[in-house]
């Protein structure tokens, strides 16, 4: 999505040169997000391909061709069919699944990210056998919803004591437990994997799980393992550390003309007073707009004043046992949680103040919170708490 988006904003805001976009799966660019719903039960074509005229636009598609290593000095990238020359260079490479150790080539153990990994679980699927997942975070409960949907048989093993641990606080997730039972999934947290082999999963406690198949959804990371070396810094989490501007810094170079977008890149937001790494498909769709307009102010004689900062307020949904769910914002652990409903109820919501303004806002079942919720925190507006807290009243009547 970043890199696609990047190239074609590109050309919509009148980008003049040549632009290739470069990519190491043959297939032709699709959305990701259907990969774990619609495509995983055949609702949806196998292949969500983005509706683009690449050709139309002067994009060049290089397919299948992998990236392996930068000379930012040179302007070159080292690929596996030759080296590419650049003026201007946009990273855009994603994210990678994180592998179970000790998993790598078992039968039967899955990831999924992309549409070859997609490909592969549909029939799984199909079969309808027993499927073990390991982590409960977002991918392990939309594959868990389903799988189950398929009617196979579920259980879900989680490290932590909670789902989606680390994405929201254990007293929001510990609700969510019983999500699985409703779905006829077995949830089992507190207990790490010991081992996966052919047909079983063994975890700490010496429990052993039957499986046909299992599915390792236990987070993913910056895809720019080849970017060491190259002078392209790197944060603490393996993104590259891109500026305000999503420009991405370059040690002991002159070498300049290099931004990063999406998965691959963080950036210092001055909303949240932190460097965000934000793993989700808006992120890809808003960056590459900051990316395009930036990359045309170089050309301009006062560059610097015509380009323009990356500050979202990030989004997120997730379609897990029937329910959608939405995340607005980003919040910290110094932030007051405020309930807007009961977590026992169809729909509730979840808020997260900072001061008197609204931070972050967890919506379950409850869209018009989610709507009205991202132009309290756009807009920094002062809250009442009482009324936030009131799942009767419009969030929007809060603002003060």
């Amino acid at each position: 999505m970043a890199g696609v988006q990047t190239a074609v904003q590109l050309r919509e805001q009148g980008w003049p040169g040549s632009v290739r976009l470069i990519g190491a799966e043959p297939h032709a660019p699709y959305d990701r997000p259907p990969l774990s719903k619609a495509v995983l039960l055949g609702t949806e074509a196998e292949a969500p391909l983005f509706e683009i005229d690449f050709a139309g636009l002067g994009i060049e598609l290089e397919l299948g061709r992998t990236v392996t290593g930068l000379s930012g000095d040179e302007r070159l990238l080292v690929t596996d069919a030759g080296p590419v020359h650049y003026d201007r260079l946009v990273l855009a490479t994603g994210a990678e699944p994180v592998t179970l150790p000790g998993s790598e080539g078992v039968p039967g153990v899955h990831l999924l990210r992309t549409l070859d990994d997609a490909r592969r679980l549909r029939p799984v699927l199909a079969e309808r056998g027993r499927i073990v997942v390991v982590g409960a975070g977002w991918i392990g409960a939309e594959f868990a919803t389903a799988a189950r949907e398929r009617g196979c048989e579920v259980t879900v093993v989680e490290a932590a004591r909670t789902p989606l641990p680390g994405a929201l606080p254990a007293q929001v997730t510990e609700p969510m437990r019983t999500w699985y039972a409703e779905a006829g999934a077995t949830l089992r947290t507190g207990v790490a994997v010991e081992a996966v082999e052919r047909g079983e999963v063994l975890l700490a406690d010496g429990t052993r799980l039957p499986a046909d198949a299992v599915l390792v959804g236990i987070g993913a990371r910056p895809a720019t393992g080849w970017l060491r070396g190259s002078g392209v810094e790197l944060a603490p989490d393996g993104s590259v550390a891109a500026d305000a501007r999503l420009r991405a810094p370059v040690s002991g170079s002159h070498a300049s003309g290099i931004y990063a977008v999406g998965d691959c890149a963080s950036f210092p937001s001055a909303r949240y007073g932190e460097r965000l790494l934000i793993h989700h498909w808006d992120n890809a769709l808003q960056g590459p707009r900051t990316v395009a307009a930036n990359l045309l102010a170089e050309g301009h004689a006062d560059g610097e004043a015509d380009s323009v900062a990356y500050d979202p307020v990030p989004y997120f949904w997730s379609e897990q046992f029937g329910r959608f769910v939405q995340y607005i914002g980003h919040h910290g652990p110094g932030d007051e949680l405020v309930w807007r409903g009961s977590p026992e109820g169809a729909a509730w919501s979840v808020c997260w103040l900072r001061g008197e303004r609204l931070a972050a806002l967890l919506a379950v079942g409850r869209p018009r919170d989610l709507t009205q919720g991202r132009k309290l925190i756009q807009q920094g507006t002062a809250v009442n708490r009482a009324l936030v807290r009131d799942a009767a009243v419009a969030l929007k009547q809060a603002a003060r």
